[in-house]
């Protein structure tokens, strides 16, 4: 009775949320509840207002897709530290962003600061070149300013507007809403396959194989659920965080993924997700020994929602360097 109970919910629910319209707002770009950990909020919120073509959320994007957010990360380019200057880079544009008299690339009190300033300073470069101020910024970040003044904006060169457009869809998933959150057109189809799953056991590790007789773990689930509605996301809970903008308690639609964890400050902390379907419950795979099951998200631990998009998704990094 309960079960047949909340799949009616499910339904109505969500075909009473699908007429809502996102709506935009203005006002300063505030970062979203624990998007960026704890330590590193302070100087991502004060560079990200160095200059207009920038803000905190576009600089958190940075910082987490050159990095995820590692101050000790490396890569086989010898990119340095949670910013990723090279060494001739940092020789260059590298500041001391904390005033101790040292310019430390592997020191995120430098770093941070480092990448602002970087941003602001290819920002003046371009700023008399037609179009998105933001986007030629970022444009020549990747390519040059020579080639954005060349081209009159946005070079035409695949990897530049891939990076463009990724950042700018990262920049989304860190920035806090300041209006309604536009609804998922996927999120219908995303639930229709997690109710299908309903008893289903968990498997710590679980990806629905028939090796794993179809079987699944918290992420696992979520991210077969949107798999089946073209959408690919992370692996992992707390990468599934960043897939798109983050609606708050009172406007969750059905669809939105929820999550859980110990530490309120820090996405990067997140230890469980679930697909909300409406009347404060969600869809989960919750622990071993239990099933795929509704249970309630109003608990001490939940820690925030993603309404997942495609661009969202797809703008996340595969293959952050080591650390």
């Amino acid at each position: 009775m309960v079960m047949c109970f909340l799949a009616l919910l499910v339904v109505g629910t969500y075909s009473a949320a699908a007429g809502l319209a996102g709506s935009g707002g203005g006002g300063a770009v505030a970062l979203a509840k624990g998007a960026v950990p704890a330590r590193f909020q302070p100087l991502v919120q004060k560079w990200g207002n160095l200059c207009p073509a920038i803000n905190p959320a576009l600089l958190a994007a940075q910082l987490y897709q050159e990095s995820g957010w590692n101050p000790r990360a490396q890569s086989h380019a010898a990119a340095q530290g949670i910013a990723q200057f090279i060494p001739g880079t940092w020789a260059t544009h590298g500041i001391d962003g904390n005033g101790d008299g040292k310019r430390d690339v592997w020191d995120p009190a430098d770093a941070i600061p480092s990448a602002a300033s970087y941003d602001c300073e290819l920002a003046g470069y371009v700023k008399k070149v037609p179009g998105d101020p933001t986007s030629n910024m970022l444009a020549a970040y990747n390519a040059g300013a020579y080639a954005v003044i060349k081209y009159g904006g946005v070079p035409p060169y695949k990897e530049t507007q891939n990076y463009v457009k990724i950042i700018r869809s990262l920049e989304k998933s860190f920035a806090r809403p300041v209006g309604r959150v536009a609804p998922s057109r996927q999120a219908a189809g995303a639930i229709y396959f997690a109710q299908k799953k309903l008893g289903t056991p968990y498997l710590w590790g679980g990806n629905g194989t028939p090796e794993q007789q179809g079987r699944f773990d918290c992420s696992g689930l979520t991210q077969a659920a949107y798999r089946t509605v073209g959408i690919e996301l992370p692996r992992v809970a707390n990468d599934q965080y960043n897939a798109g903008p983050h609606p708050s308690r009172d406007e969750l639609l059905p669809g939105d993924l929820v999550f859980f964890s110990d530490d309120l400050t820090n996405s990067r902390a997140i230890r469980h997700v679930g697909l909300y379907v409406g009347g404060g419950y969600m869809i989960n795979a919750p622990f071993t020994g239990a099933v795929i099951r509704f249970d309630k998200i109003d608990t001490p631990d939940y820690f925030g929602a993603t309404r997942v998009t495609k661009d969202g998704a797809a703008a996340l990094p595969t293959d952050l360097p080591t650390g």
